[in-house]
C-alpha cells in the first residue's frame, strides 16, 4: 500500500511515521506547509529564531516528494514579530493554526484528483483538524482514510472540561479550546472521524475516549518515542539536604490538572516541597500566585536547558485531566525522575508502580499529596527509582512508534473493545 501523508508541521510524531513509510516503500508523498532547505544562502539573513524554526522544518532524502504550501504558515510565524499577533487569534484569525490546517486541508483535498492522476496511491493520512476535506475527496476517489488522532477525542475531552469549569470555576479561565471551539469546529471533528477507516493514536486514554459508532474500523494504538538519556543508569544523584523538588511542565492550566496540584501543595511546608513549574501562563501570573503563592516559576527555555532543569529536580507530576500522550512524561524519565501522573496523561504503561513512580486519580490533590509525602519519607529510594525510570522510558523509541503503526495499517483488522471514561 503505498500512502499520502499530509501535516501543516511536521511535528516529531509526523516524522516518525513519515521515515517508516519511507524505510518500508510506502510514502507516496508529504503534503505540508513549509519544507527549508539547509543549504538556503539567505537563511543566514533571518534572526536566529526563525532560522532555527525554519530548519526545523526540512526533510532531508524526501525534497523530491513534499507537497507544500508556504504562504499561511509563514505569515502565521511572522506577524505576531511586527505587533500583529491579532491576525493568529485562535480559530478566527485570518492566519490562525486553525486557518492554516483549514487552508492545508482543503488545497490538499482539490488538488488529490491530480496528484493520482501522475502517481499511483491507495490512501491519505491525515490529522485531526487537517482532514476533513481531504477524507471528503479520498471517499470520492477510492482511497483509504487513515486518521492521526493525538489527543482524546473533543466529546470526552469536553465533557471532562467543563465538568472541571464547574468543580474549579476560578480556573475555568485556563481550560481553553477544550471548551471554546466552535460548533463547527466540533461538526468538523466528528465527521473527520465519521469517514476515517483506520484510526491511529498515541495511547489507551485515547481509545478509551471514542465513541462506540467507531466499532467498525480499525484502531492503531502506539507510544510516542522517548528522547535518549543524558545521564546514564547508576548515576542519578540527588541532594537530600534541601526541599523536595516536585517539577511541573506544560500549559499552565486545570487541563494539565494544576489546580489539583497546586491544592496538594497546600499540604506542605515550603520548606519540604519546591514546587518548580516550567510552562506557558495562560493568564496572568498574578492569578496563579493568587491560588499558591510559593512556587518556582522558569521560563521556556531550549529544549537542552530543559533537559537541566529536569535534572535539577526529584519527582515530575503531572496530573492531568484530559492528553492524547503527553511526550514531557518520557522526557522526565529520561532525565532520571520518577512520575506522578493520572491514567488521563495516556502514560498509564509508563508507571510500574512504587518502581518508576505511580498513578494518582484524576480530581484528587489528596492522593497527589500522599504520593509526594512518600517521596518525602523516602528521598533515599528516589534514585534507584530515576534509574528504572531511565531503563523504562528507554524501551519506547520513535522508530518503533513508526513501526507499529506502519506494519498494523496492513494488518487485518481485530474487534474493537470499550471502556469509557
Amino acid at each position: 500500500m503505498k500512502i499520502f501523508l499530509s501535516h501543516p508541521t511536521g511535528n516529531r510524531n509526523v516524522r516518525a511515521v513519515l521515515e517508516t513509510l519511507d524505510k518500508v516503500g510506502m510514502l507516496a508523498g508529504f503534503n505540508t506547509t513549509v519544507a527549508a532547505t539547509a543549504d538556503s544562502s539567505w537563511l543566514k539573513f533571518l534572526p536566529k529564531s526563525l532560522r532555527q524554526e525554519w530548519l526545523r522544518r526540512s526533510y532531508p532524502g524526501l525534497s523530491a516528494r513534499v507537497k507544500t504550501r508556504p504562504f499561511l504558515e509563514l505569515s502565521r510565524l511572522l506577524l505576531p514579530k511586527f505587533g500583529l499577533a491579532a491576525f493568529t487569534r485562535k480559530e478566527y484569525g485570518l492566519a490562525s493554526i486553525d486557518a492554516v490546517y483549514r487552508d492545508l486541508d482543503r488545497n490538499f483535498a482539490s488538488s488529490l484528483p491530480d496528484i493520482l492522476q501522475s502517481q499511483a496511491f491507495e490512501a491519505v493520512y491525515a490529522y485531526e483538524d487537517g482532514a476533513y476535506e481531504t477524507f471528503k475527496m479520498a471517499k470520492h476517489l477510492g482511497l483509504k482514510c487513515i486518521y492521526d488522532l493525538p489527543i482524546a477525542y473533543w466529546e470526552t475531552s469536553r465533557r471532562l472540561l467543563l465538568e472541571e469549569s464547574e468543580r474549579l470555576p476560578a480556573w475555568s479561565v485556563t481550560l481553553g479550546g477544550g471548551i471554546e471551539d466552535s460548533p463547527e469546529k466540533l461538526i468538523r471533528k466528528t465527521k473527520e472521524l465519521e469517514l476515517a477507516d483506520i484510526v491511529v493514536g498515541p495511547g489507551s486514554f485515547v481509545k478509551k475516549s471514542l465513541p462506540e459508532w467507531c466499532a467498525d474500523k480499525k484502531i492503531i494504538m502506539s507510544p510516542f518515542g522517548s528522547p535518549e538519556a543524558v545521564i546514564s543508569p547508576l548515576k542519578v544523584k540527588k541532594n537530600a539536604d534541601r526541599p523536595l523538588r516536585v517539577l511541573f511542565v506544560g500549559s499552565m492550566g486545570q487541563r494539565k490538572g494544576l489546580g489539583d496540584l497546586f491544592n496538594a501543595m497546600k499540604m506542605f511546608s515550603p520548606d519540604e516541597v519546591e514546587l518548580v513549574i516550567l510552562g506557558l501562563p495562560l493568564t496572568s501570573m498574578e492569578f496563579y500566585r493568587r491560588q499558591l503563592a510559593a512556587f518556582t516559576y522558569e521560563p521556556a527555555r531550549p529544549h537542552q536547558q530543559v533537559l537541566e532543569l529536569m535534572r535539577s529536580c526529584d519527582v515530575f507530576c503531572l496530573p492531568s485531566i484530559v492528553e492524547g500522550r503527553a511526550l514531557v512524561m518520557q522526557e522526565a524519565m529520561s532525565q532520571g525522575l520518577p512520575i506522578i501522573i493520572t491514567e488521563n496523561t495516556g502514560g498509564a504503561d509508563l508507571v510500574r508502580e512504587g518502581c518508576t513512580g505511580f498513578l494518582v486519580p484524576i480530581r484528587s490533590p489528596e492522593a497527589i499529596a500522599e504520593r509526594i509525602s512518600w517521596f518525602l519519607a523516602n528521598r533515599s529510594a528516589i534514585p534507584s527509582m530515576g534509574n528504572l525510570a531511565i531503563q523504562h522510558a528507554a524501551n519506547y523509541t520513535w522508530e518503533n512508534y513508526g513501526s507499529t503503526i506502519v506494519k498494523q495499517i496492513s494488518e487485518k483488522q481485530t474487534p474493537m473493545l470499550y471502556n469509557h471514561v
